[in-house]
């Protein structure tokens, strides 16, 4: 049996330093900021600098990784001997998986089925939360072809629930209308959000205040997670650590969990749902 490689991409919102250490590769999306020439790979700017350019009015938009970039990535593994098992950001959000599709194509046709690719249709540390049990999955002496099973079966129990403190970005997202936006942010009306079982974001709910937001995101590990005292959980913070701690705490009171993961989102999701995201990531009975 050949050895394999796990790769993914940089909208897990895991680190780099730590993909690292969990034996994981990636190949990193691009964002740059309106009206500048310089682009930018997902980690190259400080999380804090990105989120304050942001508030003060910035806008980034974000670019996929390209077809050649997976190519020669996966290449320079099949080449060592290695098979590559790729875990993608959602199709639903990006063109990123069909780039590495399309890569992946190319390799098997010349060098036979080396490298196989999964629409993880997840997104941020939901996402990264899915890498996370790939490579635990692996390292307990699982082969290629039975993390990729486990994982398709798991995709459609990654739950993603978040909020956002400001309207306006998912606005310019087209996520929501300006005048939603506008009367939204007036009231201070927050949305609660989750990812579909195509890889979509849906609106699953609005309350008043960030506080009750924070509350209802808990609510939803109440009622969806499979096993509540005991499960994986990751949460994903835009430069909110208050609120994220905050999160923790109440799982953490209501079922005596501690959360596995705390991560900052990173640019290019950030650049999507702005500062004061913040999301709770664990298995359920159905996303």
């Amino acid at each position: 049996m050949n050895k394999y490689i796990i790769y993914t991409d940089s909208a897990c919102d895991i680190k780099p330093e730590m993909l690292e250490e969990w034996g994981v590769k990636s190949v990193a999306l691009t964002f740059r900021f309106n009206g500048e020439d310089k682009e930018y790979g997902n980690n190259d700017m400080d999380i804090s600098e990105f989120y304050g350019k942001m508030r003060s009015g910035a806008v980034a938009k974000t670019a996929a990784a390209n077809s050649e970039t997976f190519r020669l990535a996966f290449l320079e593994e099949v080449e060592k001997g290695n098979d590559v098992l790729y875990l993608g950001f959602s199709s639903g959000l990006s063109t990123t998986f069909n780039s590495a599709r399309i890569a992946a194509e190319a390799i098997n046709a010349e060098h036979g089925a080396r490298v196989t690719v999964i629409d993880t249709l997840s997104a941020s540390a939901g996402f990264g939360m899915l890498v996370y049990l790939a490579k635990e999955k692996k390292n307990s002496g699982a082969s290629l072809a039975e993390v990729a099973e486990y994982i398709k079966e798991t995709i459609p129990h990654m739950c993603h629930w978040f909020t956002v403190d400001d309207l306006e970005y998912l606005k310019r997202g087209g996520r929501v209308s300006g005048v939603t936006a506008f009367v939204g942010n007036l009231l201070g009306i927050k949305p609660v959000l989750h990812m579909d079982n195509e890889g979509h974001l849906i609106k699953r709910d609005t309350v008043r205040g960030r506080k009750k937001s924070i509350i209802a995101l808990a609510d939803m590990y109440d009622k969806l997670a499979v096993t509540p005292d005991e499960g994986t959980v990751f949460i994903c913070q835009a430069d909110c650590s208050t609120d994220a701690d905050a999160l923790a705490a109440l799982v953490k009171e209501r079922h005596g969990v501690d959360v596995k993961l705390i991560v900052d989102t990173g640019t290019v999701i950030g650049a999507h749902s702005g500062p004061g995201t913040l999301a709770l990531f664990f298995i359920g009975k159905e996303r």
